[in-house]
């Protein structure tokens, strides 16, 4: 095995004053010929580097052929995935700007790369921008033949798209947090995607339904960069990174079993979080001369962790094959191996890469791809036709890829000796195991530790033990792996050295059901032993060690968790029905019984169930409700994970749950409606509305409640007082039964949306004590700024309240027809009247961005028509007195939103300025703003 870390892989750090700081490197991939890797980095550039230089040391001396081949420089934020298709003609980069881009071989783009001194040997342009995301592309994966893209990130989407026209053809949306890693069956039958919100789903290609989620191994999971997962090349199995066992205290990656979607499996030892999986592209055969079979299959997965540490694993061994502590500074944030299956490239956010050259005596029973073809057969799956006209194949027949291909390209007798590594350099193939030490910490680390010959030093050898250079047994040609400090190959396994526990079977074998060839057998060497002195798995729960003396006992027998209410008891589960239907589970108080009943038509009800539930905000806790069918107390429980933290017993059924990170609220069948702290404590008594509600919303620290005779009501429930007094909804529904209520909810700083059917959106100013308009669908019929009309202007403010009300909005509103002839200024009086309203309501929803956004929008618009007295008039607004100081003239603020309004001033003068008839206007001010600010 070689090692070689090359110091020029790098990308540098524009933002920094040293121009010699690496960037991280977020990611990388071998192109399918071996003979060129991309890299993605914090510099928001995409680099292609010859592989040749890396693993052979003559052609890095000599500079033939060029180490950096390309630099492709169209993103605007940190390139977090790169991704070449397989037919190698394309590359696919998803981008901290939201963008995935694919890029296209091009002979002709070669030359100086604009805005610096590089040289682009070799020649790739853009060939299309795919926007869609609303945040972070975090990962990549092309399908088996490239039948499809499929890209995920922040904004909790996973995008399916076609891999040959590139258009988007799915949104998959069940993910309740940032994903993070996807990977493709390589049958082609599912796509497989990694979620902060802690779990694994797989989707059918077929139909694109969901076919499985896997929660289990992530249920406490810690937050990590990535989750890159990776399927096995023989479909049997997914390595999912960020799991854990024993509660969080072991880290481990899962291994998911296909068809039963279930993880009995764990690969133990890394000492922080895994972030990354990776699988060798090809199968193993367990015996050669056997048929190619499950029973014969074994397949070699990479992990690379927080730790900084890569490992190795074979699926017949129950220890890794390769263990490399401390390879990076900083944790590892992808993998690749290259398509022969012998070199593994990874890359760390310290800005370097490394690389692992195996031999093939050292990876037994490597299998041609002819073999794997062969195998997955057997699952008679059928993909889908590919489309008419697609390019990236048709067109690489007749293109010639440069540069050379890397080193072993011939046959594989003389494949070691170009690598400069072979099974002459240590005797053999390697056995490298991960072991446990005794140390004090409660969670033991692995380590790694081997011999040589007795030549070579271990991890944290001193001076003494380093070799001579006449018993080296490295190369002159190259550097060899056990360079690396805690990196030693070994010829034979160490008696007395401790194997690490192997968690629930952790070889790969289990977890496969069928018949006998549709199973992997489980193998264990003959030494290993699972009763090890000190394992992991010695650690109980609480993440205790073993008791030295019989004098702990007494203490150690007492609870080793704090009680919590209700959290002994066993949870059960409930089924959900209905027990009184919506009309009939509040309670009205009125005299007039048919407007009651009209005005109970037009609010949102929800029927009486027997269980309801709600996560709270910001968080992953629940807190439900089970109303009884017997006469018994109701409860409502508060879950955190799988722990009962409290519970409560009611005398009326829940009708409503809202929960925050501050508070819970309950409002039950009677009326009342309690608050409780996040511990279960009231934060404040029992409130008496009197009707039942209707509908309950909560946000940071304010509650709405919305009652059955249309009164609303918000509370401050962190100062324990009324926000809002209770105010009819009456004025704002108007006397149509058509107009319902479609939602009510309440925005973190206390203003409540109230959404109606007629698409009108409205809020309580109560300065004004009055109801105002979010939205209106009248201006979807002339603004040239409709949030859905315009597409640009939607991604922008798609992250904002006011953007999400008129979306809203327009799917209710009214389009007159095209051919209804129009007023002179109707389409300019509208823009600017839908614009003032977005700005109030953007102050109104407390949403900065939005307000500047517009204001931008609106100062452009009139710029653009030439309105000088509405130029000066929001001027003298955003300017103020002349001479204001504090205390003198409370009638105006110099602050909107957390924004200096002379500072918004500043913008606006910026586009009067580009005015042919207000030019002079904005200079002037321009001059009254620089002597106001220099007064000041």
């Amino acid at each position: 095995m070689r090692f070689t870390k090359p110091a020029w892989v790098v990308h540098r750090d524009s933002s920094s004053r040293e121009s010699s700081k690496r960037a991280s490197i977020f990611s990388c991939h071998v192109h399918p010929d071996c003979s060129r890797i991309a890299t993605g980095g914090l510099d928001a550039k995409v680099r292609i580097w010859s592989t040749k230089p890396i693993l052979n040391r003559d052609s890095e001396l000599s500079g033939r052929p060029p180490k950096l081949l390309c630099t492709l420089a169209m993103h605007t934020g940190p390139v977090l995935t790169v991704r070449w298709a397989q037919s190698g003609r394309w590359l696919a980069s998803g981008s901290d700007d939201a963008i995935v881009m694919i890029w296209d071989l091009d002979l002709n783009a070669k030359g100086k790369v604009w805005g610096s001194d590089e040289v682009n040997v070799e020649g790739w342009k853009p060939l299309k921008r795919l926007p869609g995301h609303e945040s972070d592309v975090t990962d990549l994966a092309w399908s088996p033949g490239d039948r499809y893209l499929a890209s995920v990130g922040l904004d909790s989407q996973v995008f399916i798209w076609c891999g040959f026209t590139l258009e988007r053809l799915r949104r998959l949306d069940q993910h309740q947090g940032f994903v993070k890693g996807v990977c493709w069956d390589p049958v082609g039958e599912f796509l497989a995607t990694s979620s902060d919100d802690r779990s694994v789903k797989i989707w059918r290609t077929t139909d694109w339904g969901l076919e499985a989620e896997i929660k289990k191994p992530f249920e406490d999971s810690p937050g990590t960069f990535f989750r890159r997962l990776s399927w096995s090349p023989d479909g049997a199995h997914i390595t999912a990174s960020n799991a854990t066992n024993n509660k969080g205290y072991v880290f481990i990656a899962a291994v998911i079993a296909r068809n039963s979607w279930t993880s009995e499996i764990s690969l133990v030892g890394h000492e922080n979080t895994v972030e990354v999986a990776a699988y060798n592209p090809h199968i193993f055969l367990r015996d050669t001369n056997s048929p190619v079979i499950a029973s014969n299959i074994c397949s070699v997965a990479a992990l690379g962790a927080d730790d900084r540490s890569v490992s190795v694993w074979q699926t017949k061994s129950a220890r890794p094959l390769v263990v490399a502590k401390e390879v990076f500074e900083r944790q590892i944030m992808d993998l690749s191996w290259s398509s022969d299956g012998l070199n593994l490239y990874a890359v760390s956010s310290d800005g370097t890469m490394a690389v692992f050259s195996f031999d093939l005596d050292e990876l037994e029973g490597l299998a041609p791809v002819s073999a794997q073809e062969q195998y997955l057969k057997k699952f008679g799956f059928t993909p889908p036709p590919l489309p008419e006209g697609f390019s990236h194949l048709t067109k690489l027949q007749d293109t010639q890829m440069t540069p050379p291909p890397s080193p072993g390209r011939t046959p594989a007798a003389a494949q070691s000796q170009d690598l400069g590594f072979g099974a002459a350099s240590n005797g053999g193939e390697h056995v490298n195991k991960l072991v446990a030490k005794r140390k004090t910490q409660k969670r033991v680390p692995p380590s790694f530790v081997g011999s040589l010959g007795g030549s070579v030093p271990s991890a944290g050898a001193g001076p003494s033990a380093v070799p001579s250079a006449s018993t080296s047994p490295c190369r002159t040609t190259g550097r060899s792996f056990h360079e690396i400090a805690g990196i030693v190959p070994t010829r034979s396994p160490v008696s007395s050295s401790f194997v690490p526990p192997v968690d629930s079977r952790s070889a790969f074998g289990a977890g496969r059901g069928g018949s006998e060839e549709a199973s992997l057998e489980l193998s264990y060497p003959e030494d290993h032993d699972m009763n090890t002195d000190v394992p992991i798995s010695a650690l109980d729960t609480n993440g205790r060690g073993k008791r030295k003396s019989n004098v702990m006992d007494a203490i150690d027998d007492r609870p080793s968790k704090a009680r919590t209410l209700g959290g002994d008891r066993p949870r059960d589960t409930v089924a959900v029905r209905e027990l009184v239907p919506a009309a009939s589970t509040v309670i009205v108080y009125d005299a007039a019984a048919s407007t009651s009943q009209n005005l109970l038509a037009r609010l949102p009800l929800a029927p009486l169930l027997t269980y309801l539930k709600t996560i709270v905000e910001s968080s992953e806790d629940v807190l439900e409700a089970r109303n009884s069918e017997d006469g018994s107390p109701h409860e409502v429980i508060y879950v955190s994970g799988k722990q009962t933290q409290w519970l409560d017993y009611l005398p009326s059924p829940v009708l409503a749950l809202a929960a925050t990170a501050s508070f819970c609220a309950v409002a039950m069948q009677d009326g009342s409606l309690n608050v409780y702290s996040t511990t279960g404590r009231r934060l404040m008594p029992t409130l008496s509305l009197g009707p039942s509600c209707c509908s309950l919303s909560a946000s940071k620290n304010f509650l709405l409640a919305l009652t059955s005779d249309g009164q609303l009501r918000v509370w401050n429930v962190k100062q324990q007082r009324a926000h809002l007094p209770p105010t009819s909804i009456m004025s704002i529904l108007g006397l149509s039964p058509n107009c319902t209520v479609l939602s009510a909810t309440v925005r973190p700083n206390g203003a409540p949306v109230i959404s109606l059917s007629t698409g009108a959106v409205h809020s309580y100013d109560a300065a004004l004590c009055s109801w105002v308009k979010l939205g209106d669908g009248w201006f979807a019929d002339g603004s040239d700024l409709w949030t859905a009309r315009t597409r640009a202007n939607s991604q922008i403010a798609s992250r904002g309240i006011v953007s999400s009300i008129e979306s809203t909005v327009s799917e209710h509103s009214y389009m007159a027809a095209s051919d209804v002839a129009r007023p002179a200024w109707w389409s300019t009086a509208l823009t600017l009247g839908h614009l003032e309203t977005r700005m109030h309501a953007a102050r109104t929803l407390d949403s900065p961005q939005e307000y500047k956004t517009a204001l931008v929008q609106y100062a452009k618009k009139i710029a653009d028509e030439g309105f000088r007295a509405k130029a000066e008039e929001l001027i003298k607004e955003l300017f103020g007195p002349t001479y204001w100081r504090p205390g003198r003239d409370d009638s105006w603020s110099p602050m909107l939103l957390g924004f200096t309004k002379r500072d918004l001033l500043k913008d606006v003068l910026q586009l009067f300025a580009r005015s042919k008839t207000l030019t002079k206007l904005a200079l002037d001010w321009q001059d009254v703003l620089r002597k106001a600010s220099s007064e000041e």
